[in-house]
């Protein structure tokens, strides 16, 4: 019988006679199929170029239709030491507004909407991004609008009103969300850098929304937003014509601000200082209804790890996806293939607890892991007591499986997000504007492939002779004060000093 080609037919369940096509031989009289490729490792390579000005560009090819194009900003919340807090949140939200080109955000939507087009800003402690995604056809228009909008802002008195409504709104809905994470967040990061750096407040204070003007945001502005402060990266063009646009549309522009030279640009290493911020909040009816989520203290404990340009970055990542943890909800274990720490250990043992989950927090120079928990308010005692333990673990044995198991789901976990444009467009604008260069996903699956258990050892031991950071939110009537567990991570199995619990 043929192996190939379209033979007689053949009888199935269903009654027709269907030919019997082989899958491994090409179907006669077809055109030889022809697949993309990238010719040469070159081709794989994230390019980079810098111009007279200092602005750099990066570019990294991907195919497809649809680019993405933003404009990166070494520039944040942890930068407004010398100005009132709260002009990176302003930023943030006044971001495609009016320009000089555009006379509203309407406008610029419309210009977008012509290339299938989509625009975002987003601002962390230490950069804001500025990034659009269209037609690849459509990258002069996207590359000009960028440079419009970052360095020719109106900011009207109307649009910068409706900023501090905005403003105003989102502060009074971060304290009554059920979710407690960002709140969280941004404690810990005050109680672990107190008053400097990444410590500072991301959100605007509220007595600021009514001081922060057009005059103080060009004062921000003419410091922070220099061309060496800056990256132009996209993923899905020709690196080229990249350059081309922002020759075109970043060379030689001057700001609304103007030109004057920097003055107060803050230069600060950030300084760990541990501590506590607590906030006593009645966490009983955030979430009313059918199935109200009962009330609870929510408790996070870190420790200062290191900077994402250090060597020990990756151990610390690796420690991290160890951890891992979640909420109780799905805690099934190995039965689900849960197989974090936080799992194993907390959550399947302790069934009160509702939450115990691992972060890690990096920066260029520091870093923050974490871990967050919440229980029943009576119980707080005994949850920190637990965490505590599990810091202390960390530096014990690490078995082969688990820890293998912990890189090969940071490798997946690292692919698979590097599948979407937008997560690849990030990355290449923030480590070129961290590092001048990137590293690329091959390499750094295999430094995590190296890390070994004395790896996690060293780092942990490293970290846990540092002052902890407590963020704690909720009724803290049991809350173990910061000497008690400043002392359990100090002991050898993470328990809370004996006459302290004797004496509860």
């Amino acid at each position: 019988s043929r192996r190939c080609g379209l033979p007689a037919g053949r009888s199935y369940s269903g009654g027709g006679a269907y030919p019997k096509v082989s899958l491994t031989c090409p179907l006669p009289g077809v055109p030889k199929a022809v697949f993309a490729a990238a010719e040469g490792r070159e081709q794989f390579e994230t390019r980079v170029t810098v111009l007279e000005n200092g602005l750099r560009v990066a570019s990294q090819n991907k195919f497809g239709q649809f680019c993405t194009v933003g404009l990166l900003v070494n520039s944040g919340s942890r930068h407004e030491a010398k100005y009132l807090s709260g002009i990176s949140h302003f930023l943030e939200k006044l971001a495609f507004s009016s320009t000089a080109q555009f006379a509203s955000k309407d406008e610029i939507l419309l210009t977008l909407e012509k290339h299938g087009g989509i625009c975002d800003c987003q601002a962390s402690r230490d950069t804001i991004m500025y990034a659009v995604s269209a037609d690849a056809k459509g990258l002069d228009t996207v590359v000009n609008l960028l440079a419009d909008v970052a360095l020719q802002p109106r900011l009207s008195d109307e649009e910068l009103e409706m900023t501090r409504a905005a403003i105003r709104f989102e502060l009074e809905d971060l304290n009554m969300r059920p979710d407690p994470e960002p709140l969280l967040t941004e404690m810990i990061h005050a109680a672990a850098y107190r008053e400097n750096t990444v410590g500072l407040n991301r959100f605007c204070p509220v007595e600021n929304t009514d001081r922060i003007d057009r005059g103080v945001l060009h004062s921000y502005l003419r410091n922070y937003y220099t061309p060496d402060r800056m990256v132009l990266a996209g993923v899905g063009i020709e690196h080229e014509q990249l350059v081309e646009c922002a020759r075109k549309h970043l060379l030689g522009v001057e700001p609304a601000w103007g030109s004057g030279q920097t003055k107060d640009v803050d230069r600060s290493v950030a300084q760990y200082t541990g501590g506590i911020v607590k906030v006593e909040k009645d966490m009983s009816d955030v979430s009313l209804g059918p199935t109200p989520i009962p009330e609870l203290t929510h408790i996070m404990i870190g420790l200062e790890s290191c900077s994402f340009l250090e060597e020990d970055f990756i151990p610390f990542a690796v420690l991290n996806m160890m951890m891992g943890g979640g909420g109780s909800f799905s805690a099934g274990g190995p039965g689900k293939g849960m197989f974090t720490r936080l799992y194993l250990n907390v959550l399947n043992r302790h069934h009160w607890m509702y939450n115990a989950t691992s972060y890690h927090h990096s920066y260029e120079d520091t870093g923050l892991l974490c871990i967050h928990a919440s229980a029943d308010p009576k119980q707080v005692r005994e949850m920190v007591e637990i965490i505590t333990r599990e810091f202390i673990l960390m530096a014990g044995a690490v078995g082969e499986v688990e820890l293998e198991r912990a890189k090969t789901q940071l490798k997946s976990m690292l692919m698979m997000n590097l599948e979407a444009r937008p997560v690849i467009f990030e990355d290449v604008g923030r480590q070129v504007l961290a590092t001048n260069t990137r590293k690329l996903p091959h390499e750094l699956c295999a430094l995590i492939s190296q890390v070994k258990s004395t790896d996690i050892k060293r780092v942990v031991t490293k970290m846990l002779h540092k002052k902890p950071a407590v963020a704690a939110l909720g009724d803290l009537t049991d809350l173990p004060s910061y000497e008690h567990i400043q002392a359990a991570l100090s002991s050898k199995d993470g328990r809370l000093p004996r006459l302290y619990r004797l004496f509860r």
